[in-house]
């Protein structure tokens, strides 16, 4: 099961996130919840990167997959741009655990 935390400050700004196992909802290659989480993920840096112009601290594991771990802490947290893309990217991870129930989990938690 994929694990997704949505880490918010004590103004509900968006300070990062951490997605860590797997889905394994299909086949290796076919597997929809993976590849639907992954693409969510990577779209949302990529976007935060070129878009709003700003460098995320990203760790993931390359070799294994199942880890991602984004902070956003050292960024303005008030850039409109920046929120967006993650309210975005927390819209879209609970669109896909509203569907696929047994293979991903989001919660929330405040720091």
């Amino acid at each position: 099961m994929i694990q997704a935390m949505i880490y918010r400050n004590p103004d509900s700004l968006i300070t990062g996130f951490r997605l860590t196992g797997h889905a394994d909802s299909g086949a290796y290659g076919q597997d929809i919840v993976c590849a639907a989480v992954s693409v969510l993920a990577i779209s949302t840096i990529n976007g935060i990167e070129q878009v709003a112009q700003l460098k995320p601290e990203v760790q993931s594991d390359e070799a294994n997959g199942g880890l991602l771990i984004a902070d956003f802490t050292k960024l303005d947290l008030t850039n409109s741009q920046l929120q967006t893309l993650l309210e975005s990217f927390t819209l879209g991870l609970n669109d896909v655990a509203a569907n696929y129930q047994d293979y991903i989990r989001v919660r929330e938690q405040t720091r």
